[in-house]
């Protein structure tokens, strides 16, 4: 089997394949004073609570935008899990060209995704991917990698209008019975998810300008539900598609299955 990490400034996604099948994912908080020995009994109580044994995991992948973790989670898998970690990165074969002005800028959850994308779905391709920040990638047809756009995403712009308003309130985020907002709970919801729908639709329309009408628009992340059940303008939504992404990756550098 194959454990795959998604090392996110808010959560550490992972995922268990057999094969092409994702049998398991979790979710953790992410925490950088975490010590290389927590995280590797919070591995085997992950895989305990799924029935997987210690044993059946014989590689792992990661991509990671939090640097200081990434050492510690490849620490955590080689002691307790006995195996290597394929860390994306420079030097890594994703299947896709990068075009960024700095390569090295590019974080390496956005390349996973685009590379996820443009295996699956073909280009041109585009990503939106809701998490921290509500994240646009961008794929030509010919799977080459020019950019994207970074967006506060819908939980951080709740949180700011709680944290820097004196009278706002902190409120679930969820979709507002109407887009006009008879009280201030729903109206901050109106605001941060509908509003959020329009930003979304009008970035797809300026990235389709200039990549073509005909691209594909594949939404992935944590909170891609809220803002699907607003819109059709996704081909696709992918909730894991960065997991699948490093299983495909694993393949390619590897060669072959887990």
């Amino acid at each position: 089997m194959l454990l795959v990490l998604d090392i996110g400034n808010a959560n550490v996604k992972l995922g268990a394949f057999q094969g092409d099948d994702l049998v398991a994912s979790w979710r953790m908080a992410t925490d950088a004073r975490r010590m290389p020995d927590e995280y590797g009994l919070l591995l085997l109580g992950l895989l305990q609570a799924r029935g997987i044994e210690r044993t059946a995991i014989r590689s792992a992948a990661l991509c990671s935008v939090v640097p200081p973790l990434t050492t510690v989670f490849e620490d955590a898998i080689r002691t307790y899990l006995g195996t290597s970690t394929l860390v994306v990165g420079e030097g890594t074969e994703t299947g896709i060209r990068i075009l960024y002005d700095s390569p090295r800028d590019v974080g390496a959850d956005r390349v996973v995704a685009a590379s996820a994308a443009y295996r699956l779905y073909g280009g041109p391709a585009i990503i939106v991917e809701f998490g921290t920040a509500t994240v646009f990638d961008a794929v030509t047809r010919e799977g080459d990698y020019p950019g994207g756009a970074i967006h506060p995403g819908l939980q951080v712009a709740a949180e700011a209008l709680f944290t820097t308003t004196s009278q706002l309130r902190r409120v679930q985020l969820a979709r507002p019975n109407a887009a006009i907002g008879r009280n201030t709970i729903a109206a901050i919801q109106s605001g941060v998810v509908l509003g959020h729908v329009g930003l979304v639709e009008g970035m797809v329309a300026r990235f389709k300008a200039e990549l073509g009408q005909d691209a594909r628009v594949i939404g992935t992340g944590g909170l891609v539900g809220l803002v699907a059940a607003e819109t059709n303008i996704f081909t696709a939504v992918s909730e894991h598609l960065i997991l699948e992404g490093l299983r495909l990756i694993a393949e390619m550098n590897r060669g072959g299955r887990a």
